[in-house]
């Protein structure tokens, strides 16, 4: 099956790209009605909840700066199933043991915790499957979307991320260790994201390296975002539990820098991201500077 992801007629829109992933995860994942069903019930569950899918919209985004080798769609629902992966082993009771995500219970209430283990092992798995099995046509490329994505997530960055953070808990860390617990455990998918979207076209060279500084920045602003809104929101606000940072007396830019420097830092990093994307051509560079801009109004 074919979906069609280029949006030739029309600018862009956040909406737009985002029904796309929310067909996407539809149409490209296991039903519900294929055994085992408990397996595949929670999978689609955990990804059923919504959510802003920013990770799939950035690599369908920056798809769309250039001429495309491949159809982006496949690429885009197996960032979100990593994502969602991530997120499943985060909010177990051994973890975060939060109860709420994107406004349901999180899987391990909602099902059992043993489930939300394998669900969480099911949706990464399924992320590299969804990856050879539709890029197999464009070998070389499909081996560049595979080596970003499992980069991205492997024990040196998503997981170095998580596991310093889990060890950093009721410990005072340096501003160095938080830096490298926010540039691993969030910016690095973040910035994979749009790599792996230009992977898909036939960008130049300085667009990825431009697009890799827009990622690296974006991600570092949208986390410590996330630990201002932490502190400051209302889980109806943000459809997840809050206030857990500070209950688990985990070391966040809010906890470490004070309120007034982190929307500093926050401005700063946004400003940077911003200013990276003017080295990316045309209407969807437009689209990154806006999005970017409305992720640092959630402050407001």
């Amino acid at each position: 099956m074919t979906i069609t992801t280029r949006m030739e007629s029309s600018p862009p829109t956040y909406d737009a790209y985002r029904l796309q992933v929310e067909a996407g995860l539809v149409d490209l994942m296991p039903p519900e009605t294929e055994e085992p069903r408990a397996i595949h019930a929670a999978m689609r569950y955990c990804l059923s909840a919504g959510g802003k899918r920013l990770r799939p919209v950035l690599l369908l985004a920056a798809a769309d700066l250039f001429p495309a080798r491949a159809d982006p769609l496949p690429a885009a629902v197996a960032v979100e199933c990593l994502h969602t992966y991530s997120l499943v082993h985060d909010d177990l009771p051994c973890m975060d043991d939060s109860p709420l995500r994107r406004g349901r219970p999180s899987a391990h209430v909602q099902f059992n915790e043993a489930t939300a283990v394998l669900a969480g092992d099911a949706l990464l798995t399924e992320a590299f499957r969804l990856l050879t099995r539709h890029y197999h046509a464009h070998p070389a490329c499909c081996l560049s979307l595979l080596d970003c994505l499992g980069e991205a997530a492997d024990s040196r960055h998503l997981i170095a991320g998580q596991v310093v953070d889990t060890l950093s808990e009721n410990r005072q860390i340096s501003a160095r260790e938080l830096d490298f617990i926010h540039r691993h455990k969030t910016a690095d998918l973040i910035t994979a994201s749009l790599r792996m979207g230009l992977l898909l076209t036939e960008a130049p060279s300085e667009a990825h390296e431009a697009i890799a500084r827009v990622g690296h920045s974006l991600g570092l602003a949208f986390q410590i975002i996330d630990d201002i809104l932490d502190a400051t929101s209302s889980p109806d606000m943000l459809g997840k539990t809050v206030g857990n940072d500070a209950r688990q007396a985990k070391n966040t830019y809010v906890s470490l820098h004070g309120m007034e420097s982190s929307r500093k830092r926050a401005h700063e990093e946004t400003a940077q991201a911003i200013e990276a994307c003017r080295n990316l051509p045309g209407r969807g560079a437009a689209f990154l500077v806006e999005l970017i801009e409305k992720l640092e109004f959630r402050l407001k």
